[in-house]
């Protein structure tokens, strides 16, 4: 378990801003957190090396790339034991088309994203990712018509407190 890091109302600030556009010149994040440019530069440091920030990444729009289907996939195993499990999380991971997956409760074991560009690309992931050989009982595919909320980073709460 990780141990949590302090974080005083200027990283949380910090990173409210960071979150919402990561490339913000340092000056300007200056102004809006009430630091120096230095105190800025410093805390954003801190805050990679300690592993509160993972990464900085571009947002892109998967209709302008080639991926604007995105279905959202229902996996039910047919075994349940913990290296049956284990094994499909690895496999899963491997596949480019998977942008988010989860080990769930309930009926199913495993809820996926998958962004694909035709319904082609989806059957032939379909086919290499969840047939039988791979341990998968069912999967029932759900397709969105329109994104109301994406998963963006930016939208995750942050304890303020």
């Amino acid at each position: 378990m990780r141990k949590n890091v302090d974080l005083d109302d200027f990283d949380r600030r910090l990173i409210e801003e960071a979150r919402r556009d990561n490339l913000q010149p340092a000056r300007i994040l200056a102004d809006k957190v009430g630091l120096s440019v230095s105190a800025v530069l410093r805390r954003l440091r801190r805050l990679r090396q300690t592993g509160v920030i993972i990464a900085d990444r571009a947002v892109i729009d998967p209709a302008l790339t080639g991926s604007a289907l995105t279905m959202h996939v229902l996996v039910k195993m047919k075994q349940a034991g913990a290296s049956t499990m284990d094994a499909f999380a690895r496999a899963i991971s491997s596949h480019r088309e998977v942008t988010a997956a989860w080990d769930v409760t309930g009926d199913d074991d495993f809820v996926l994203k998958v962004q694909v560009g035709s319904m082609q690309e989806y059957d032939r992931f379909t086919r290499r990712a969840l047939g039988e050989d791979q341990g998968v009982y069912a999967f029932k595919t759900l397709i969105t018509i329109r994104s109301i909320v994406e998963d963006d980073g930016w939208r995750r709460p942050l304890l303020l407190e």
